[in-house]
């Protein structure tokens, strides 16, 4: 007698193993091809929530500064953006603490600290939560968030261990698209940010005077050590033989300080060409900073009007470097009058100082150029600064200050500072 043999099903377990494995399949293709944050997270809750045929779901990434979980993704749950969780409370404080998928069976029968979180939650979100799966979001070793799934669309609403596995499993591939969409994120916010940087730079470059190519008595010159730069100078000619400049350095370094900066070039190049008395441009410099500056923030500034008939300069000093001048003779000097730096007293009056000027220049820096370091720490100085001044002495002034920042750079020296230099050329 012949049997005829009897065809093997596939067993229940292997039949949704299958599924699983597909669903995970299709979770790492569709997340490959979107670097979209948000577009990531709702193709995660739609997966997981049709799945495991929950009723909502939410996620809540980890904000490192204040130590709180934010919903920054939420499916058939509401309002939960409007709230910021401590990290230490409720399951998803539990998941994080213990790095492992929780399952709270039912909510009413849990621990009491469990059941009072949820209770609290369900009054300000106006949802029923009657069993949860909390799996923690880990990639690279690093915890960044939580998926939370509410109440299972059954009769009992509950859901059972193999739900809880399950999300476990899905949680992984979510977790890594997600920190890589974060990151995606921030490198996208980093470079816009740079970009924006970039033009606050070229803006700032167009508040510098340009030098001559005639003989011009003034000539300056400013290398930024980062993009923006926290000095500034200004020339010009302002007739009947006189010429106007000033060179600034405001405290600290970054946006704040460029922006200060570009407030403070803005005024003098406004004011001065009105106002030809160095004291009288220092006071109402000083008072518009001391009232907008933020706190702690200040300027140095040095303002001079160069009076070739004469052959004097007027000069004011707000906290800044002191000039170094050179004469015929090869000899230096210091113009060391100086008062408190801008933005700090309101009230103070600036004085001025008349001082003869012929056969002469006058080089007004910021400190970016004496603090500048050699390899093994040590400072350039003002002797060593006076050494490339007298190097290049016969060079056109436009190119003389060029050539002495390039020879101070190329020497080794590391620039951490923004460099400015100012010469004013005594007319024969």
């Amino acid at each position: 007698m012949f049997f005829k043999s009897k065809k093997l099903e596939p067993k229940k377990e292997d039949n949704t193993l299958n599924q699983d494995l597909a669903i995970i399949t299709q979770m790492n293709q569709e997340f490959a091809t979107s670097l979209d944050l948000n577009e990531t997270m709702q193709t995660a809750l739609e997966v997981i929530i049709k799945r495991l045929n929950a009723q909502a779901a939410n996620i809540f990434l980890i904000e490192d500064k204040k130590q709180v979980f934010q919903c920054i993704a939420s499916k058939y749950q509401s309002y939960l953006d409007e709230y910021e969780i401590p990290l230490t409370q409720g399951v998803m404080g539990k998941a994080v603490l213990q790095k492992k998928c929780i399952r709270v069976g039912d909510v009413r029968k849990d621990v009491r600290e469990i059941a009072e979180f949820y209770f609290d939650l369900d009054n300000k979100t106006n949802f029923t939560t009657y069993s949860v799966l909390c799996s923690p979001l880990i990639a690279a070793n690093e915890c960044i968030g939580v998926i939370h799934c509410l109440n299972k669309k059954t009769s009992a609403k509950l859901f059972e261990e193999n739900d809880r596995k399950l999300l476990e499993t899905l949680s992984a591939p979510a977790a890594l698209a997600i920190r890589n969409a974060k990151m995606a994120k921030e490198l996208i916010e980093k470079n816009r940010m740079q970009k924006e940087i970039e033009i606050v730079g070229e803006i700032q470059k167009t508040l510098l005077s340009q030098n001559k190519e005639d003989n011009f008595p003034i000539a300056g010159i400013n290398i930024p050590a980062k993009v923006v730069s926290g000095d500034f100078y200004n020339f010009s000619e302002i007739g009947e033989g006189r010429y106007g400049f000033g060179v600034a350095d405001v405290s600290g370094k970054g946006i704040k300080s460029s922006l200060l900066m570009s407030k403070a070039s803005s005024l003098y190049r406004c004011l001065s060409k009105t106002i030809f008395s160095a004291s009288d441009l220092l006071n109402l410099l000083n008072k518009e900073i001391c009232e907008t500056a933020a706190r702690g923030m200040f300027v140095t500034m040095l303002i001079g009007i160069y009076d070739s008939n004469k052959k004097e300069l007027l000069l004011a000093n707000a906290g800044h470097e002191p000039p170094l001048i050179f004469d015929n003779q090869q000899k230096f000097s210091n113009f060391v009058e100086a008062d408190p730096p801008l933005g700090i007293m309101p009230k103070i009056k600036y004085k001025e100082t008349k001082i003869n000027f012929s056969d002469s220049s006058m080089y007004v820096f910021t400190d970016g150029i004496t603090e500048i370091k050699d390899p093994s720490g040590e400072m350039l100085g003002a002797e060593g600064f006076q050494e490339y001044i007298k190097k290049y002495q016969d060079k056109p002034n436009n190119q003389r200050l060029r050539l002495i920042v390039e020879d101070i750079v190329k020497s080794g020296k590391i620039q951490k500072d923004d460099l400015t230099i100012v010469v004013v050329d005594s007319i024969k």
